[in-house]
């Protein structure tokens, strides 16, 4: 039974996650770390910390992670040696070094790490897999996605210039914020050989990261020795909200739509694109899914639909792509790192 839970952070998302650990268990003591001192107690809380030290003397149980990405590491490594269970808001940390090293421990403590790529859980992506794998529309040939979203618009009433996704400091950043994509896309088509990456500050706004990438993805060859390439455009800078991924194949195109929840065919000689699946989420529908699942792996000891593996391989494209856009647009092999190809 889980009664102590710790949420790491109290920022938008932070408050996500302690109102449905809140509603899942609602006879959990559920504390908050945050940076801030402990002024007042925050809404569905039962207490609150502002030192890591004394967070972790909790000894929670259950651990969520959803402070800024460049300090998930270090607590998440105090928590894992307490003998936590992690759920780890994506991107698992800013960049790949050092969460081996946590891997490790929750191996060891024989914990769950789950990172939390919530897009996993909504039906409509779940049918876009489901039938691409059931090769509705042939080997596929191609894929192009894109995903983009004005930053000022995103949480309205705060300044933009001070939140996470516009502080490099923070892991903030197109590339890291937006990297749904990279996780959704190894999720249908497998590990990625090698990055090809663009990354630019094209607008405006007041911020130290990319509000823009560029990504070419080359999968692992197939049995045939071809080798499927995806196109990820990731924006700050669009008005138009959009988040859309086209696999084009043999036998016609499929089409999701992460926004309005469509799915769509279009058929060879039908001259149209035909709705195959519509299911329109609400904001915290896949969250709810996500928490209900990890708290199923945690009663089954079960490994999560998105491990602490996945989200280091995300993380190690991350890095290759930061190595490819640095070096002029050269393709750099995800499995060496450390050299362009």
């Amino acid at each position: 039974m889980i009664d102590r839970v710790l949420i790491v952070g109290y920022g938008s998302i932070g408050k996500r996650h302690l109102g449905l650990a809140r509603k899942l268990l609602p006879g959990a003591d559920i504390r908050v770390l945050r940076h801030q001192a402990c002024e007042s107690i925050p809404e569905f809380a039962d207490g609150c910390f502002s030192d890591p030290e004394t967070a972790i003397a909790f000894a929670p149980q259950v651990a969520v992670i959803a402070n800024p990405a460049t300090a998930h590491i270090p607590i998440a490594m105090g928590l894992a040696q307490a003998g936590a269970h992690l759920l780890v808001e994506k991107p698992l940390a800013h960049t790949a070094a050092g969460v081996s090293q946590l891997l490790d421990i929750c191996r060891a403590q024989k914990t769950v790490l789950m990172t939390a790529y919530n897009l996993r859980f909504l039906p409509s992506l779940e049918r876009f897999r489901s039938l691409l794998k059931g090769e509705l529309i042939g080997k596929v040939l191609s894929v192009r996605c894109e995903i983009g979203q004005y930053l000022p618009s995103w949480r309205p009433g705060t300044d933009y210039r001070q939140g996470v996704s516009a502080r490099r400091e923070l892991g903030g950043g197109a590339l890291l914020e937006l990297s749904h994509e990279i996780d959704y896309l190894r999720w249908i088509f497998g590990d990625i050989d090698w990055v090809k990456a663009s990354l630019l500050h094209q607008s405006d706004l007041e911020i130290d990261v990319e509000d823009t990438a560029h990504l070419i993805l080359g999968f692992e060859m197939d049995g045939e020795g071809r080798q499927l390439v995806a196109t990820v455009n990731m924006d700050f800078i669009r008005h138009d909200t959009t988040r859309v991924c086209t696999a084009v194949g043999k036998d016609g195109s499929l089409r999701w739509n992460g926004l309005t929840g469509l799915v769509e065919w279009f058929e060879p000689g039908k001259g149209e694109w035909t709705v195959l699946f519509h299911h329109q989420h609400q904001r915290d529908d896949s969250y709810l899914a996500e928490w209900e699942h990890f708290l199923s792996c945690i009663e089954n000891s079960t490994i999560p639909l998105i491990s602490g593996e996945d989200g280091l391989r995300v993380l190690e494209i991350t890095d290759a792509a930061r190595e490819a856009a640095a070096s002029g647009g050269a393709k750099v092999s995800n499995a060496t790192k450390d050299k362009a190809v």
